[in-house]
């Protein structure tokens, strides 16, 4: 057992030594993201490790938390019949925004790199980026969806003939589901968006150069074989941060529509976190509710990396 142990003991050694040597040769990168890491770890890791504590306690922000075991799990699941409706919401919401909004976010930065030119190339990254950074868009979405006749989607769809009557798109619970999955489609360009441009640029010509004497002969054919292999590192992360931002959507049902949502047909998971840890302040059952939440992120980020783990690799 000592001699099999040794080559692996030998293994880690080498390992940690050449970490340490490239931090060492890395060290001024290490400098400036040492303000984000330590924000970070303080505003996000932080709190995220102290859900799973306070998740069975009873805790309301003023006395101190008392530990009363798996009650809040239970009341969630036998009791909470809005936390059940709010898993459903919050599923479809991720299996619709999620690889709608991924693909979207690919099929957009192909087509930004085939562009001519640097310039132009800049400008249309930058449009279609501009929703992720402006602040109140959800006046303007509640403007087009405003459900008197001078709603721009009402009076567009009544000239049109498509509908009779105007629709109270932000208060029906038949169209409520509709509206926020289209508003989130919008905004959801972000970073995952920008990785991919980038992954696009950092490809070395000569592959395809390669490929084409290899017989690979039109554009699908690069894509599949050449581009997306070549990517792996920005479309793992780009599929990350769509997860992450599907699973932990809230604020559009919350800012675009009423809170709640009628019926609770828009009601996510972040939305009913948001109930009980800023409304009625019972920070014990919001920290089990975003555990949860945390839980079923970490499950969709394994089973996305099982997937494109074989082009990590490439």
């Amino acid at each position: 057992m000592d001699n099999n142990s040794t080559p692996v003991r030998h293994i880690e050694d080498s390992k940690l030594k050449y970490t340490l040597r490239e931090m060492s040769r890395n060290k001024g990168a290490y400098v400036m993201l040492a303000p984000f890491f330590i924000l970070f770890a303080f505003m996000t890791a932080l709190p995220v490790l102290m859900s799973l504590p306070l998740g069975f306690t009873n805790f309301n922000m003023v006395s101190f938390p008392q530990f009363i075991g798996f009650n809040n799990f239970y009341t969630m699941f036998m009791e909470d019949e809005v936390f059940l409706i709010s898993i459903q919401n919050t599923l479809v919401f991720a299996i619709i925004t999620g690889p709608v909004s991924y693909v979207l976010a690919f099929m957009l930065a192909w087509f930004i790199h085939q562009l001519p030119g640097h310039a132009l190339k800049t400008i249309f990254t930058f449009i279609f980026y501009a929703p992720t950074l402006a602040g109140n868009v959800y006046a303007t979405w509640q403007l087009i969806f405003s459900g008197d006749a001078h709603g721009l989607a009402n009076a567009y769809l009544v000239d049109m003939g498509i509908i009779t009557r105007s629709r109270e798109w932000l208060t029906d619970g038949n169209l409520i589901m509709g509206v926020v999955i289209v508003v989130q489609l919008w905004i959801s360009l972000g970073a995952g968006f920008l990785a991919i441009r980038a992954g696009f640029q950092g490809i070395d010509g000569a592959r395809y150069e390669a490929g084409a004497i290899e017989g690979i002969k039109n554009r699908a054919q690069e894509l599949l074989y050449i581009t997306i292999p070549a990517m792996g590192p920005q479309l793992l992360f780009a599929a990350v941060m769509q997860i992450v931002a599907s699973f932990a959507a809230g604020d559009v049902s919350r800012l675009l529509t009423s809170f709640p949502t009628t019926d609770y047909r828009a009601h996510s998971v972040m939305n009913h976190a948001f109930d009980y840890g800023s409304l009625r302040f019972e920070m014990g059952y919001a920290a089990g509710i975003c555990f949860i939440l945390f839980l079923s992120m970490l499950l969709a980020n394994w089973g996305i990396k099982k997937i494109l783990g074989k082009y990590l690799d490439e």
